[in-house]
């Protein structure tokens, strides 16, 4: 994922998948209640288990 910033991915994934099916799949506060892309990156750069579970949610998006 060289190049590819955590913004990028958290929009590509907000963009295909919408907030409400990202906290389905990735059931974290930050997709769940008062969505949106900063709130996801301040979560996401404190929280190595869910940024884990984001890039791998974007890897297989993007492979599939």
């Amino acid at each position: 994922m060289h190049g590819v910033t955590l913004a990028m991915i958290v929009e590509r994934l907000h963009d295909a998948y919408g907030w409400d099916e990202l906290a389905r799949l990735v059931p974290v506060r930050c997709f769940q209640f008062d969505p949106s892309v900063q709130s996801s990156l301040k979560f996401l750069r404190r929280t190595p288990w869910a940024r884990a579970k984001v890039e791998a949610l974007y890897r297989d998006l993007v492979t599939t």
